[in-house]
């Protein structure tokens, strides 16, 4: 690449997949997702580059361009691939700081791994930043970054954003490397939050942890100063309102309804495979409503959505093991003749298919046990046709901070959430009316936008 940019997002995977053609020529599609169509208009206009790992180990992709701005591969090995991102990662950093709803493991050639890929990422990301530009660093696989990025080059602006939650300090000081990432994070100007509790944490370890003078939210850090602020993450509402009232989301909503059985009540979930998703739970306490007549199975079905997620590792084959026998034991207990009462697609959806079963999802279900902060619940506010929908959202999702007149919900407690499933199925329409009014406001006001300008426009301001 000739020219450098002035605009430079440095994340784990590239915003676009590779497309193999019959003819055998490749060509990359945008993926999708709320991140990549936030800052793809800033990285056009501001003359951008995006670096990241296209998604295939031991394979080197040279730089190229794609709808206006610079796509800069990193490699990864198989091993590194194993070590950096199945294991430290995903085996570490994220059952760590998802409250140890996993054991996380620590292991010290992982942690080598990490750094190593870190590294890597950060002399990418100097070698293709121009002078004085910005560079936004995004998420757990990529904590070493900003430190290491600021050594390579102290004339950046620097900010960093974590999507999933960031522990307390009782579960963060377990980490062996606990002040190695404390250090990377701090060589950002600005480090963000889904909330204001994840930053209080951080900045509460880094008093305890470092020799860094900390005044509320800033931290001198030698010649700079790191501020740490939430800035909880929306989505594009009206992409996603669009897409719902289009002719084609529409019919696939009414075909799905159709395949159904035209049910009195349908129940949605939609979440990737993931322990922390507080999928055992929330099919537990839909088995026990059935079994105890509070919902009937011939008038009542719940879909639940489960993606695909890291099939490799033993703790997500296990919890795929166990929720396809759960989900088996109660529809051979409770099913009829015709459909079952739980619905299961251990698949991933395009979105408009998404959309139509946010349409016709009488009540959404996002019950995880610990979630940064869960986007599932925004999209189906902003899909769901009127107001006689109902949301019921845990109160460990970072989403529960904004939406507060979703039913929420304790997952661990699996009666109070089997009380709360049936207000949301029974409350009279004006209450529910009331709730979908305030959640719909909310989700209309603080969309994707809105929070990609907030954050760059405070780094702008504090990295001066």
């Amino acid at each position: 690449m000739s020219e450098r940019a002035h605009f430079v997002v440095v994340a784990n995977r590239l915003p676009v997949d590779r497309v193999v053609a019959d003819d055998g020529t490749v060509d990359w599609n945008t993926s999708p997702g709320g991140l990549v169509t936030a800052l793809e208009p800033v990285m056009r206009r501001e003359g951008g580059a995006w670096v990241g790992w296209h998604g295939a180990p031991d394979e080197e992709v040279q730089p190229f361009t794609h709808d206006g701005y610079a796509i800069v591969p990193v490699p990864l090995s198989s091993s590194e691939f194993e070590e950096y991102y199945e294991g430290f990662s995903n085996a570490t950093l994220w059952p760590l700081f998802h409250d140890t709803v996993a054991f996380p493991e620590f292991h010290r050639e992982w942690w080598d791994a990490y750094l190593i890929v870190n590294r890597r990422f950060a002399e990418a990301a100097a070698e293709v930043a121009a002078e004085g530009a910005t560079v936004w660093v995004q998420d757990y696989q990529l904590q070493l970054v900003p430190r290491l990025l600021r050594e390579l080059r102290p004339d950046l602006k620097i900010g960093f954003f974590l999507h999933i939650p960031f522990p307390p300090v009782e579960l963060f000081l377990q980490l062996p490397w606990r002040r190695q990432i404390l250090e990377g994070l701090l060589g950002a100007d600005l480090v963000g939050f889904q909330v204001a509790g994840a930053a209080s944490n951080f900045l509460r370890l880094v008093r305890l942890r470092t020799e860094h003078k900390v005044e509320r939210h800033h931290v001198q850090v030698g010649d700079h100063v790191c501020r740490a602020k939430s800035y909880p993450i929306s989505i594009d509402t009206e992409g996603f309102r669009e897409l719902a009232e289009s002719p084609a989301a529409i019919a696939e909503a009414e075909a799905l309804l159709s395949d159904l059985g035209h049910p009195k009540v349908v129940l949605l979930g939609v979440d990737r495979l993931d322990y922390t998703k507080g999928l055992r739970q929330r099919i537990r306490a839909v088995g026990e409503l059935f079994a105890e007549g509070r919902l009937d199975p011939a008038e009542v079905v719940f879909m639940q959505v489960a993606t695909p997620s890291r099939e490799r590792v033993e703790e997500y084959r296990r919890l795929r093991d166990d929720i396809d026998l759960l989900v088996g034991r109660i529809n051979s207990e409770f099913g009829g003749v015709g459909r079952p009462p739980i619905v299961y697609r251990h698949a991933g959806f395009p979105r408009q298919t998404m959309a139509a079963m946010y349409r016709i999802a009488d009540v959404a279900l996002v019950t995880p046990l610990r979630d940064g902060m869960n986007l599932v619940a925004k999209e189906y506010v902003a899909c769901h046709p009127g107001l006689d929908g109902a949301l019921v959202l845990s109160e460990f999702a970072g989403a529960a901070r904004e939406l507060k007149q979703a039913y929420l919900v304790n997952p661990y407690d699996i009666n109070g959430m089997k009380d709360v499933v049936m207000r949301a199925v029974e409350d009279p329409p004006e209450e529910r009316r009331k709730r979908m009014r305030a959640l719909q406001k909310q989700v209309g006001t603080h969309t994707i936008d809105a929070w990609a300008d907030n954050f760059l426009g405070d780094l702008k301001h504090y990295a001066r």
